[in-house]
């Protein structure tokens, strides 16, 4: 089933946009310095973009969403986690709250500049992250998880082993390495309690139903399973399923198809996002049904 796209909005722009890049430093509340690239088209519409778990704004599918936003004339925002690629800090294997608290920093740091944040895209942990955040304040009122984990406790056994718990009580951390026995990153005690005491099921409760929440999973997700996104369906008042058949956890060869849901979602209402103070439109208290996109 192929996926409709919306009559023009106010979004969208006559002629090609003009896009610049420009190397953005913001400092978070723990004074380390996160790092992003602003893909501006001359709006004042803005679009965060938060990648994955051990990943970086220059991977997929930050870079070709923030191109695919950019030539629809809205500007873009993908920017580094602390501990993550360009930013300061170490990396840590939890962090939920603390990646929440970044994407805090940005938010901030864009609304004092005057800019109206239309969405936040979260990729993966990502994904979380922004659920969380959309939990914890009522100041965008639109967001996209792609490929988010509902269920925190899985898929921690085959990163870490089918004893994680014994061994990280005894040592107090677990050191991750690759397949040819090359250390990759360490997971103390504290980062995996983080994981484990995140809790995903009272975060969707605590959503505003006026907040739109689109999740999009694909199908052939072998990371996390096409369950999760069900899990978020079901518990997040406000909130639309898009299923792209086919696609894996990174949407490797479904990046046109998923920019095309995404934009389609971003623009399908007026902004709904607001700054400190002003005040939500009634028009953005709406709520969507499910689709499921076949190639």
């Amino acid at each position: 089933m192929s996926v409709t796209r919306p009559s023009p909005t106010h979004l969208e722009r006559i002629g090609p946009p003009v896009i610049k890049q420009q190397r953005v430093v913001i400092q978070n509340q723990h004074g380390e310095k996160l790092v992003g690239i602003s893909h501006e088209t001359g709006s004042k519409e803005l679009v965060i973009l938060c990648h994955g778990f051990r990943s970086s704004k220059e991977h997929i599918p930050m870079v070709s969403l923030a191109a695919a936003l950019g030539k629809e004339g809205i500007s873009a925002f993908r920017f580094d986690f602390s501990g993550n690629g360009e930013s300061e800090g170490s990396f840590q294997y939890g962090n939920y709250r603390r990646e929440a608290d970044d994407l805090r920093a940005v938010v901030q740091h864009f609304y004092g500049e005057n800019r109206v944040i239309i969405a936040l895209v979260g990729h993966s942990k990502g994904g979380n992250v922004v659920l969380l955040y959309a939990s914890k304040y009522n100041d965008v009122h639109t967001i996209v998880n792609i490929s988010g984990r509902f269920y925190l406790e899985r898929g921690i056994k085959g990163r870490l082993g089918q004893d994680f718990l014994q061994r990280i009580k005894q040592n107090g951390f677990i050191d991750v390495k690759n397949k040819g026995g090359k250390f990759q990153y360490r997971v103390t005690e504290e980062s995996l309690m983080d994981r484990l005491t995140t809790d995903t099921h009272a975060t969707c409760l605590l959503i505003q139903k006026d907040c739109r929440v689109l999740t999009v999973h694909g199908s052939c997700d072998e990371i996390v399973p096409m369950e999760d996104a069900l899990a978020f369906a079901k518990i997040i008042p406000n909130h639309k399923l898009h299923i792209i058949e086919g696609a894996d956890h990174e949407f490797t060869s479904h990046q046109d198809e998923l920019a095309s849901v995404v934009l389609d979602f971003v623009r399908s209402y007026p902004p709904c996002s607001k700054g400190i103070s002003e005040q939500l439109p009634p028009s953005c208290i709406r709520a969507d049904n499910s689709t499921h996109s076949r190639l």
